[in-house]
């Protein structure tokens, strides 16, 4: 099994309007439309933060039905006057099964889901929570050829590093060190847990 890496970041929002106003503040550019995800009643825009990476916004879509399920990402429990935030971010791996039954902590169960002609395999607590107030990863295989990084264009954003904060950092060290994590990726120790994204973009260094 290949190491696992980052596949994308997750920044949750009341509404792809709100979100979309967040990125451009923050990183000084727009994201991209993506899709919806008619299994979890969600939609969302994406921007390419590395050859083989991307951030994500997304939100509740008024437009589809409710789920049969809680929605992911917590999405369930967030307010409309919420503000958008960093709220987790997405492991990819070739070995989904293999992953999830070595984690010192449940994944959740493996869904397989589409958008367009994109398929994969993603691990969703049944509760649609966050895993570890969002320092745990959801982990996602890639089941369809190709990756939405490689569709998107280029707006001059990388991700360099995924700093996480936690009043019991070894514990999170422990879980990442099982899930073969080695990406750039910093761990301290802080009260509330929390995640902060650190980019370089057209317009320098921007952390959010």
């Amino acid at each position: 099994m290949h190491p696992a890496a980052i596949d994308h970041l997750v920044v949750t929002a009341p509404t792809l309007e709100v979100g979309a106003r967040y990125i451009e503040r923050m990183l000084g550019v727009l994201p991209e439309p993506g899709g919806a995800h008619a299994r979890m009643g969600t939609h969302n825009l994406l921007l390419k933060t590395g050859g083989s990476s991307y951030l994500e916004v997304i939100a509740v879509n008024p437009a589809a039905p409710a789920p049969r399920r809680p929605r992911w990402f917590d999405l369930d429990a967030l307010e409309a006057g919420a503000a958008p935030r960093l709220a987790t971010w997405v492991l990819r791996t070739d070995d989904i099964r293999a992953l999830c039954d070595r984690a010192p902590v449940s994944l959740g169960t493996i869904v397989a889901m589409s958008r367009g002609d994109l398929e994969w395999l993603i691990a969703v607590p049944d509760d649609g929570s966050l895993i570890l107030e969002g320092l745990c990863p959801y982990v996602i295989q890639w089941s369809s050829d190709g990756h939405p990084a490689s569709r998107l264009p280029d707006r001059g954003v990388q991700l360099l590093r995924l700093e996480a904060v936690h009043p019991e950092p070894e514990r999170i060290a422990v879980l990442w060190k099982a899930l073969g994590v080695e990406d750039n990726l910093t761990l301290s120790h802080g009260n509330p847990p929390r995640l902060t994204a650190r980019f370089a973009t057209p317009g320098g260094e921007r952390v959010f």
